[in-house]
């Protein structure tokens, strides 16, 4: 740099109007050393004068206050001309010389910056020498101005005592007296007054006088930051007196350690660390270095044993409380209702019968309702569940369950007579007993639960009901027309006839049976059936066992947890509450549960989550067990042929009979596999799974939505739309025959003994054969076997009788055949020659 760009330019100064205050810079010091610097205006003084006297000529201002002695900044080193690159440098010197150059200058800017921040602390040291000094200095004159005081005190009372003496003496001339000090010695003050005094005079000279202070001069910028800094001090401290003022108050000094509280810790059988941590309020680093020392490498996310929580509780100086993963789960066995607090309820009637004879038009001229127009092919694929009021006086209830007849609802037929109290058998008095009915009547005897036959479709001129019971016999069902126990009763759907009949039956068999439960207490309810609904969200049908079941109710249902949102009743009303051996549907669940699950109202959300959280690690846990374990069925190279499917439903009770329907058509050959089943609509991970196994979809009363129905069209992916089960059943019966191709059938024709091999040709040999049985034909397969072991599957490429070709050999002839793709032929093997024939396969 050039000598004329380092001096600096002469400018004009800038215009401006006439500044009215004079300006100065004062230093403000906060604790931990920060300090800012802060401009200060001082107005000059107006001064008034009368109208028409000549203005006095202006004080001059009084000088600002004087700002803190600036920072005596270094003088800043010229930083030194460029040195001219000496000639012939070469680019690694310049290179090394620039390097260089920066280091030093580098090495100069810390050096400066060292000297800056020394002088700075020297600075902050003179400023605080500076203010102790003038804390003592008050310090002093407040002792000098309290030693005055007594002084002066102590001498007025000398002086009331020399009064009265003074009054008998003749007065003498006064004379002027010397006033002499007197030493006084020194009051003990307490310790409490000694600190307080120390305090003060730690923070600035707090002890002094007003008079001291008016005489201090003027309040400048200076000092009033300085006592606000003292002030803000003396608050903290004051603070800091308090509190251990508090702490002596209760016992436990600033220096005592705090008592440890022992805590009761539930531990159950697998917990981890950080849980463990929290039941114990310890820190979870804590847990983990013991764990360390115990030589046990963990984190606070991994899971330990009980025992090894038992010797981290007993080394943390808690007690442990042992329990098993099993009490967390919610257990109804034990819980018994006492006898006093149980109130009669209305009585569960589940009607099962065949399919087609009459159920749910039996059930819908008991209610008034058209139940059967709403389902497809007119045959009933969902439990419905109803309740009815009776026309007579006392307008009793009565709650039915609709279960399907199909041979595909066997789960669900199970599970209505499971939790009903009556079951009504439907009988069409011109069918007669089918195979589903015979399945009911086990069902019914299974759960232990009375019956009652109704005896439906007399209306018909071919109807028989006295055909159908004397074939009930045949199941054991002894009904009272046959002197037995079973109540029945000749109905028709369809007219109306005898339905009073029924339903006073009904009322009369739940009159024996004395039906009550207890309302009042957590409800518990049996999910009949669940679906997801798109509007509504998971919509579970429970029937409630005991209790009453309320809006609001936390609860916990099979793997899910939720909370009552509302409750719909059977006629599409929401109700507040439902009370034993009452329908209603439940919003708020947090998934779709299982048909069949257990519903149950617990106390907070907090159990409710424990209690879901613990069934689906045992759903997991049990998914895992029942999964390959071993190569050998990982890699299993079998050969039965799978069919992969996704299905999905309306409801849980439909997924249930679609699995069970397919993996009933599953025979040697093939068999189904269920990818995924589940409860919705068709979503797009849905057509994602399909794709990429290549499986079609199924859709029962459910159709994709619009982001799904795109990527079917993108990736072709094979859909299938049902609303009729057995229509399922067939369809898929036909595509699995069709994946295992025509059924192949073998017609043994002949069978020969080779005699002798020699060769033909340059590669292939010929045998000499003699015929046993049969024929033996040119082109048939042949099958070689040695010592009844297939050596090798061929056909028959050549036969020569003698020398002459020929189309077929009988039986008691010999003739020399060349087999194709084999040369291992050997005297003494066995040739069959078989025909196949191919035929279209069913299952």
């Amino acid at each position: 740099m050039s000598e004329n760009e380092d001096t600096p330019k002469r400018t004009r100064k800038p215009l401006g109007l006439k500044r009215s205050v004079d300006a100065g810079e004062v230093k403000q010091t906060f604790s931990h050393g920060r300090t800012n610097k802060v401009a200060v205006e001082v107005k000059r003084r107006r001064k008034l004068t009368k109208p028409g006297a000549a203005p006095e000529e202006a004080a001059p201002p009084p000088p600002p206050p004087p700002p803190p002695a600036p920072e005596p900044k270094p003088a800043a080193k010229k930083p030194a001309a460029k040195k001219a690159a000496p000639a012939g440098e070469t680019p690694q010197e310049r290179v090394a010389r620039m390097q260089r150059e920066a280091e030093e200058e580098r090495l100069r800017m810390a050096e400066e910056a060292r000297k800056r921040d020394e002088q700075q602390a020297k600075q902050e040291a003179e400023e605080q020498k500076r203010r102790e000094e003038q804390n003592r200095k008050a310090e002093e004159e407040a002792e000098k101005q309290r030693k005055a005081e007594e002084e002066a005190a102590k001498v007025a009372a000398e002086q009331a005592e020399a009064e009265p003496a003074a009054a008998d003496s003749p007065k003498p001339t006064p004379s002027p007296r010397k006033f002499t000090p007197v030493e006084r010695p020194e009051i003990k003050r307490p310790e409490k007054k000694q600190e307080r005094k120390t305090g003060k005079a730690e923070r600035g000279g707090g002890g002094a006088s007003e008079s001291d202070k008016r005489r201090s001069g003027k309040l400048t910028v200076n000092r009033a930051l300085n006592e606000d800094e003292g002030r803000r001090a003396r608050s903290l401290a004051a603070l800091k007196r308090a509190r251990e003022k508090e702490r002596r108050a209760q016992g436990g000094g600033s220096s005592q350690p705090r008592e440890k509280q022992v805590r009761d810790v539930v531990v159950p059988e697998a917990i981890t660390v950080q849980e463990l941590a929290n039941r114990m309020a310890e820190k979870g680093a804590d847990l983990v270095k013991a764990l360390f020392n115990m030589g046990m490498m963990v984190t606070v996310n991994q899971t330990i044993d009980q025992d090894t929580a038992e010797l981290l509780v007993e080394e943390f100086g808690h007690n442990i409380t042992r329990v098993s993963e099993s009490d967390v789960d919610i257990s109804t066995e034990e819980d018994v209702d006492p006898e006093e607090t149980l109130k009669p309820r209305p009585p569960v009637v589940t009607i099962m019968g065949h399919v087609d004879h009459g159920k749910t038009s039996l059930l819908d001229a008991l209610r008034g309702a058209n139940v059967t127009k709403g389902e497809a092919g007119g045959i009933t694929q969902h439990i419905g569940a109803y309740q009815i009021t009776t026309k007579g006086k006392e307008k009793q209830k009565v709650t039915f369950l609709d279960t399907p007849g199909h041979e595909a609802f066997t789960q669900m037929r199970q599970r209505g007579a499971n939790v009903t109290d009556i079951v009504v058998l439907v009988v069409a008095a011109d069918d007669g007993i089918m195979p589903q009915t015979i399945e009911a009547i086990n069902h019914t005897k299974a759960a232990g639960v009375p019956m009652i036959v109704a005896i439906n479709k007399c209306d018909k001129p071919e109807a028989n009901p006295q055909k159908v019971r004397e074939r009930l016999l045949e199941h054991e069902v002894i009904v009272e027309a046959m002197s037995g126990d079973v109540q029945d009763v000749e109905v028709s759907a369809k007219t109306g006839a005898g339905l009073d009949d029924l339903l006073e039956k009904i009322l009369l068999q739940a009159e024996l049976m004395e039906l009550k439960a207890n309302p009042e207490r957590f409800a518990e309810a049996t999910v009949v059936e669940a679906q997801l609904d798109k509007g509504r969200g998971p919509v579970a049908t429970v029937l409630v066992n005991r209790g009453t079941l309320k809006r609001g109710d936390t609860f916990v249902v099979g793997t899910e947890s939720g909370r009552v949102r509302a409750l719909i009743d059977d006629h599409g009303k929401q109700v507040k509450e439902a009370g034993p051996a009452t329908p209603v549907e439940v919003l708020g669940l947090g998934g779709v549960p299982q048909a069949g699950d257990m519903l149950t109202v617990v106390e907070n959300e907090q159990r409710a989550r424990e209690v879901a959280q613990y069934r689906q690690e045992k759903a997991t846990e049990k998914r895992t067990a029942l999964a390959p374990t071993n190569f050998d069925t990982m890699f299993n190279t079998s050969d039965v042929v799978e069919f992969p499917v996704l299905v999905k439903a309306d409801v849980q009770g439909s997924v249930e009979a679609i699995n069970s329907a397919l993996h009933n058509l599953s025979n040697d050959l093939i068999k189904v596999r269920v990818l995924h089943a589940g409860v919705g609509a068709i979503t797009e991970s849905d057509v994602s799974l399909a794709n990429a196994s290549k499986a079609p979809i199924i859709g029962f009363n459910v159709r994709p939505n619009a982001k799904a129905r795109e990527l079917v069209k993108r990736d072709n992916v094979e859909m299938k739309y049902y609303d009729v089960i057995y229509h399922l059943t067939e369809e898929i019966a036909k595509e699995m025959a069709g994946e295992l191709g025509p059924e192949r059938i073998e017609h043994v024709v002949g069978r020969a003994q080779i005699k002798e091999v020699f060769k033909s040709g340059k590669k292939d040999k010929a045998a000499g054969l003699l015929v046993e049985e049969g024929v033996i034909r040119k082109g048939l397969h042949a099958r070689l076997t040695r010592e009844d072991v297939i050596v090798s599957a061929t056909t028959i490429a050549s036969l020569r009788r003698f020398k002459d070709d020929v189309d077929e050999v009988r039986a008691g002839l010999e003739c020399g055949v060349v087999l194709a793709d084999t040369n291992d032929i050997k005297p003494g093997d066995q040739l069959e020659v078989f025909e196949v024939e191919e035929r279209e396969r069913t299952l």
